[in-house]
């Protein structure tokens, strides 16, 4: 009988999402981030066929790990050998617990990651913008900016600019937070030492919070630190810079837009915006489009802005799918 080859971690997830099948791959990829997603995309490629016998080897080395891993969640190292050892013998559990031990450690505030958002908000919103920033850095972009957005505007501001200018954080900094927040929460996490925080973090972050919230920040940026809005501004899209698509991509994300959304966000629009979007419509649609904003009458800036977002939102993901191309920092970057 010929032996399997020996495979990497990588490589054994790519053959465990295929012997799974799509539709519970698909549930899985829900919960990986994006550079996750496309190495394993890259290796599921390169499969050509998963033998039945290296599938359920797999499947089990896979069952293993995670019933250690919520032995080790329930009571620690010791309590998940102690109960693996009873199962599987004492060889199988040294074993096993060996192999899960180099992926034991997570990253700072993991207890943070499990706590719902407006349940967090509530410990850390009266701490320094240093702390809340901190915390921000290490949650994933779509929890952060729900906490960020629910902040008082001055320290929405004051958190979004440190988040930008952090680097890396000294393991007694984060320490120390991390024990007052465990206290707050009854929670323990496991720490390590990571970088977080960066201009690219808090970018992702104001590509998710309401268009209210994100202009408060980038306004207040523009005033304290130009220099530091301008290469945020580089790596965002915001609704004003439609201007700067493409006729053909304008045209593909018209197709996308809800009319009622497109009539709304254009109340609030600039002249550019408006002759931009009205030179990739047919005479007939802008007319109805004209007509539509004319008959609205007066409307909440907050809708206007809302409306604006959910634009900016068929953009951005029309983008990621590749399917249009969005220029980044203004001339320097040529669409051939």
């Amino acid at each position: 009988m010929s032996r399997s080859p020996v495979l990497n971690g990588r490589q054994k997830a790519a053959n465990l999402l295929v012997f799974l099948g799509p539709e519970k791959s698909s549930r899985i990829f829900k919960h990986l981030n994006e550079s996750e997603i496309e190495q394993l995309t890259l290796e599921i490629a390169n499969i050509r066929r998963v033998p039945q016998e290296r599938a359920e080897d797999i499947y089990r080395e896979f069952y293993e790990m995670a019933l250690a891993s919520q032995y080790i969640a329930q009571g620690g190292i010791n309590y998940a050998k102690e109960i693996l050892e009873k199962a599987l013998g004492g060889d199988k559990a040294v074993e096993i617990i060996s192999r899960i031990s180099a992926s034991l450690q997570v990253r700072p505030f993991d207890f943070a990651r499990q706590t719902e958002p407006a349940h967090l908000l509530n410990f850390i919103q009266a701490e320094n913008s240093q702390t809340i920033a901190l915390v921000l850095a290490y949650l994933d972009s779509e929890r952060a900016a729900i906490i960020l957005s629910a902040l008082p505007a001055e320290k929405q501001f004051e958190v979004a600019k440190k988040i930008a200018l952090m680097d890396n954080t000294s393991p007694e900094a984060v320490k120390e937070v991390e024990k007052v927040l465990e206290r707050k929460l009854s929670s323990v996490a496991p720490q390590e030492v990571t970088s977080a925080g960066g201009v690219k973090s808090v970018v992702e972050i104001l590509n998710r919070v309401d268009r209210a919230t994100e202009k408060t920040i980038m306004e207040a940026l523009e005033v304290q630190d130009p220099e530091l809005a301008e290469e945020i501004k580089k790596l965002m899209f915001v609704f004003e810079d439609i201007v700067a698509i493409d006729d053909r991509s304008i045209q593909r994300v018209l197709r996308e837009i809800e009319s009622q959304d497109l009539a709304l966000a254009l109340k609030g629009a600039s002249d550019e915006v408006e002759r931009k979007l009205y030179n990739n419509m047919s005479k007939r649609a802008s007319e109805m489009l004209k007509e539509d904003i004319e008959f609205m009458g007066p409307v909440r800036l907050r809708d206007v802005e809302e409306a604006q977002q959910r634009v900016v939102n068929v953009i951005r993901k029309l983008e990621e799918a590749g399917e249009i191309v969005v220029a980044r920092g203004g001339g320097d970057e040529i669409i051939v």
